[in-house]
């Protein structure tokens, strides 16, 4: 179920101009406890500003969750991992909680 759910999500984001910055962020979507965290980091003056997305398939349909946080990184991998690591922190806190009342 998963794979099918990363393939929806990747042609639902995918439809995004080949070979930018958001296009990318979507080949290196992960799954994590059935939410799908897309980084997406934002290219800054003083470097890459820490930024994704988390996502969730629910009976009543696809709910996103877009995160921007302060941390700036110099290279722009360091900043997708850190995204990464940010969005299961949120998942861990808040789980479905992060879409609103009607989650779940």
């Amino acid at each position: 179920m998963p794979s099918g759910f990363v393939s929806l999500v990747r042609n639902l984001f995918g439809r995004k101009e080949a070979g930018t910055e958001s296009a990318a962020a979507v080949e290196t979507a992960t799954e994590h406890e059935g939410f799908l965290i897309r980084p997406a980091p934002r290219r800054q003056s003083s470097g890459w500003l820490t930024a994704g997305s988390i996502a969730k398939q629910f009976p009543d349909g696809l709910k996103e969750y877009s995160f921007v946080r302060a941390d700036v990184f110099a290279d722009r991998d360091a900043a997708v991992a850190f995204s990464i690591s940010k969005a299961k922190q949120i998942i861990a806190e808040q789980g479905d909680r992060m879409f609103g009342g009607s989650g779940g």
